[in-house]
């Protein structure tokens, strides 16, 4: 740290929970961080060898430090996350979200309307959601217009307004979707009980409902009004379908929010449940791009803290895969098995899934984002020193040594460059010598790149294990390419990923998609290094079928070939054709073998 006021800033910080703010030597924010003691976590920052690149740029970057002292960590939490949505610095990640979420509200008036709004007015209404999902909202007001008749007039239903005769009924009425409140043809009070029902099945309580209506259907089948208890036994079947649908979990589990995260490279995804009676009623899932590598308990934190807000959850308890911080308010549990342990589960593989899709859709949308987020992961995974922008991956094939072929095929940016495919016949070796072929073919190829100058590979794949890897490494070592090309081996009974001088291997996830990259690499040298071999064999034994007739030698045999093409050709030719290529008396021979054979025969 050169800078001296710097220096005497980061020295004299407290020892306390509170919030830090970088500046540049312009005065713009640059980034904003919590912490639990200010002076070590800035100072990490300074006297740290940071990996990560834009970690480093902002570094170099800060000019000046603010900080703001508070009483706990979650104090902390909190005004970092209003301080990022206030200032939006460079260096943070940032949770936003454009979307405006629809809402089922209850409105405050006399026999109340329930419908679907995205605009949350604060006249005294009761308003339930976000729902993430307008299908799923839509889906839940369809079942309470089946099970329930509302009105859906706008008009002002009091007492007196219904007591002189203003409104008349509408064609909701006739086709009973309303009882008429607004000609006093249903009370107030009955209606307030539905509403109290609807109120109790949109949080997730239906079992209210259904003793309800398993009553009012009793009723009707001790009157013997058969046809209005059957009519109430359909409400009670799509009540119980819907709940059917919704149960996830033990029924016991109710008002309690799940989180979980997975997070690669660039980007980290949260996935929220809110569980009520042991149904989902709300689930989301937020895409957060990373700026500064931040770790998945701090991206959870900060993620945690703006949903609830987002989604307005009164909670007091949340599931979550490993132990945050978000304040003595909030119970935290880390289930380790049952029921609860399930639905965290459940919510990790939305995760999942929802990363899963956005890959699918940047692959389409944005394949130079989607490439770059492969190369920086198989660095990653594979400890590379740069990204393998450029593979070539080696095998071999023969059969007990005969015709011994080796193929070099090449990936760039993780997609096969056929162009660049090579093949090599075995000259050195001889005999089944897979390590001396390995040896041979791997000191051709890249003595031949660096005659010509081209560039080199940023790794090299080897088609086996410990052998064969070390027949390469020796080829690279003569040229002196040991330390400036990554190269490794896989094993294919156990996908083991073999480095030089380490005895130990490394296992990839067998999901990962570094791994799937390296496995169509070897099974793409592989398909390549076999065709050559089997082309090879076929011409050898074409040949080899002509050469044993006799009194016909190799000139004989590659003048019929010319002109035929294959051996076969020349077993269906007539005696003229072949007598035109041969003369006479080779004609005799070779037309002779074939046709004499096919007597025998």
């Amino acid at each position: 740290m050169q800078n001296t006021d710097l220096e005497l800033q980061v020295k004299t910080l407290p020892n306390t929970p509170g919030v830090y703010q970088y500046f540049d030597k312009d005065d713009a924010i640059l980034y904003v961080g919590k912490a639990k003691n200010l002076k070590k976590r800035v100072s990490s920052y300074f006297t740290k060898n940071h990996d990560y690149g834009k970690t480093k740029v902002l570094v170099k970057k800060i000019a000046s430090i603010k900080h703001i002292v508070v009483s706990t960590e979650m104090d902390a939490l909190l005004l970092e996350n209003n301080l990022i949505k206030k200032y939006k610095p460079r260096y943070n990640i940032l949770l936003k979200d454009d979307k405006t979420y629809p809402w089922i509200c209850i409105k405050k008036e006399p026999f109340p309307r329930v419908f679907l709004t995205r605009s949350v007015v604060k006249d005294g209404s009761e308003y339930f959601g976000p729902y993430t999902s307008v299908r799923t909202a839509k889906a839940l007001l369809s079942l309470i217009k089946e099970l329930y008749q509302l009105r859906t007039c706008a008009y002002d239903l009091s007492q007196k307004n219904i007591a002189t005769g203003k409104y008349k009924v509408c064609l909701e009425y006739h086709i009973k979707n309303c009882k008429g409140p607004c000609e006093g043809l249903q009370l107030e009070a009955e209606y307030l009980e539905n509403i109290n029902a609807i109120r109790n099945i949109i949080k997730g309580n239906f079992k209210s409902s259904l003793e309800h209506f398993k009553d009012v259907m009793l009723k009707f089948a001790e009157n013997h009004e058969f046809e209005e208890a059957h009519s109430i036994k359909e409400k009670i079947d799509l009540l119980a379908n819907y709940q059917a649908k919704s149960t996830v979990v033990n029924p016991s589990i109710s008002n309690v929010d799940i989180f979980s995260i997975i997070s690669d490279e660039s980007f980290a995804y949260v996935n929220f449940f809110k569980i009520m009676n042991g149904a989902i009623i709300q689930s989301h899932t937020s895409e957060i791009k990373k700026k500064l590598d931040e770790t998945d308990k701090h991206l959870l934190e900060l993620s945690i803290i703006e949903i609830r807000h987002r989604f307005n959850s009164q909670s007091k308890e949340i599931y979550v895969p490993f132990k945050v911080n978000v304040g003595d308010e909030i119970k935290v549990t880390v289930p380790k098995q049952g029921d609860k342990k399930q639905i965290v589960d459940l919510s990790l593989r939305n995760a999942k899934y929802f990363r899963q899709e956005r890959f699918k859709q940047i692959k389409i949308v944005d394949p130079d984002r989607h490439t770059n987020r492969i190369m920086a992961q198989m660095q990653k995974d594979l400890r590379l020193p740069k990204e393998p922008r450029n593979v070539e991956c080696f095998d071999n094939s023969n059969i007990q040594g005969t015709h011994p072929v080796a193929s070099c095929v090449v990936f760039k940016n993780g997609k096969p460059s056929k162009s660049d495919y090579r093949k090599y016949n075995i000259k050195t070796v001889e005999g089944p010598d897979d390590f001396g072929s390995m040896e041979e073919v791997v000191h051709r190829r890249y003595k031949r790149l660096l005659d010509e100058g081209q560039e080199l590979p940023q790794l090299i794949v080897i088609d086996g294990g410990k052998g064969q890897l070390s027949s390469a490494l020796k080829s690279l070592d003569v040229l002196g390419l040991r330390k400036k090309i990554a190269i490794i081996g896989i094993a294919k009974r156990l996908e083991e990923i073999f480095y030089p001088d380490d005895p130990i291997p490394l296992y990839l996830d067998k999901k990962s998609e570094t791994l799937k990259i390296i496995q169509q690499l070897r099974n793409e040298a592989h398909r390549f290094a076999i065709t050559f071999h089997r082309n090879k064999r076929s011409k050898s034994a074409i040949q080899t079928e002509l050469e044993q007739i006799p009194g016909i030698g190799k000139q004989t045999v590659e003048s019929l070939l010319k002109q035929f093409k294959s051996a076969k050709r020349v077993s269906e030719a007539s005696f003229k054709a072949i007598e035109e290529v041969l003369g006479t008396s080779r004609a005799t021979k070779v037309y002779n073998y074939y046709h004499l054979k096919k007597k025998d025969s």
